[in-house]
């Protein structure tokens, strides 16, 4: 007919559109991110089969910073806010679940790690407030001197926070259960080892979630262009304190973890080299990268062990890495294997 369709035309329009060029690899990438993340979450679960018992004490910790760091991450890597005074909150988990085991008693780790989320959240609220009605330097002062007035009020009030020498932390139950028949090394190694994965493994999967809801991808955009966000009517000052309090409670679960293996909480843990520390790691994962935290973590904790036993400066060795880190991969490790930003 002139002027009207044929049934070619009819079947054209109804043909799906082609794939987009660029989606075939984006595929391809996004398998092999989750073979590589099955094959390192297979490692870890058979480390104590496989590695000697120091090594496997060694991730205690790494996965103690990954929990930590997640919360980090979700103030710098989607929020745009770096703190350098997140360690406030890593040392306030140390010290609930000291206190909690030394004066009161409570060895049901369960509720240590909800008691220490609880403070955390009472804690970030007040302190939250103050420091999202800033941003760039003096969000990050703001959050360094708080840092320092915590670390100050552990080091000064001996009778309550034990001073310089900090508190105890005995040896918790695990959901119930004291393995009283172990030692220290086969508790750390066994029960405790992957106690402490499962908990890495559903901090990881809830911050998943976070990041992905709409709350998360709205903190993305204001990470990218506030005054625009606020134009569409996200609430920035708010969200930027919702992420505030919710990267408190992960980095006080943090703290619970990383308190076990030494069995101390000590005010060092709130002092600001430490946060100098958290912040390293994950400019060392790649704070762009959804895992960066806890390849930073990990990668942190191994080439501090290995720098230690070949030199006594490595202090100076490790500042040297950051600097080459920030010029030459700014991406961090990640950012080797995935260089685009993940959606």
């Amino acid at each position: 007919m002139a002027g009207g369709r044929d049934a070619g035309d009819l079947r054209r329009r109804h043909r799906r559109p082609g794939a987009a060029p660029g989606r075939p690899l984006r595929r391809r990438r996004a398998v092999i991110r989750r073979g590589l993340a099955l094959a390192a979450a297979a490692l870890l679960a058979l480390a104590p089969l496989l590695a000697p018992p120091y090594q496997v004490t060694l991730l205690l910790p790494a996965f103690a910073y990954g929990i930590a760091l997640l919360g980090l991450n979700l103030l710098f890597g989607t929020a745009g806010l770096l703190s350098f005074g997140h360690a406030l909150f890593v040392a306030l988990g140390a010290y609930t679940a000291a206190g909690l085991t030394t004066r009161y008693g409570v060895l049901s780790f369960e509720a240590i790690v909800a008691a220490a989320a609880g403070l955390a959240a009472v804690v970030a609220v007040p302190v939250g407030l103050l420091c999202v009605r800033y941003v760039k330097i003096y969000f990050g002062m703001l959050t360094l001197a708080f840092g320092m007035l915590f670390y100050s009020f552990l080091y000064k009030f001996y009778a309550l926070t034990g001073g310089d020498e900090g508190l105890r932390v005995l040896r918790p139950l695990l959901l119930g259960r004291p393995f009283a028949e172990l030692d220290k090394v086969g508790f750390l190694t066994g029960p405790f080892y992957y106690y402490a994965l499962a908990l890495l493994a559903l901090a990881t999967l809830a911050m998943r979630r976070i990041v992905r809801s709409p709350f998360g991808l709205s903190l993305r955009a204001i990470r990218e262009n506030a005054d625009k966000a606020a134009f569409v009517g996200v609430s920035v000052r708010r969200y930027r304190f919702y992420a505030f309090v919710i990267a408190a409670v992960f980095g006080a679960v943090g703290g619970t973890l990383l308190a076990v293996p030494t069995g101390l909480a000590d005010p060092l843990l709130a002092y600001w080299t430490h946060s100098g520390n958290l912040v390293f790691m994950l400019l060392l994962g790649g704070f762009e990268h959804f895992l960066g935290p806890l390849v930073g973590a990990l990668a942190f904790i191994f080439l501090q062990d290995l720098v230690m036993s070949l030199t006594a400066y490595w202090r100076f060795v490790f500042g040297a890495l950051l600097a080459i880190v920030v010029v030459f991969f700014p991406r961090g490790l990640l950012g080797l294997v995935a260089p685009e930003r993940p959606a």
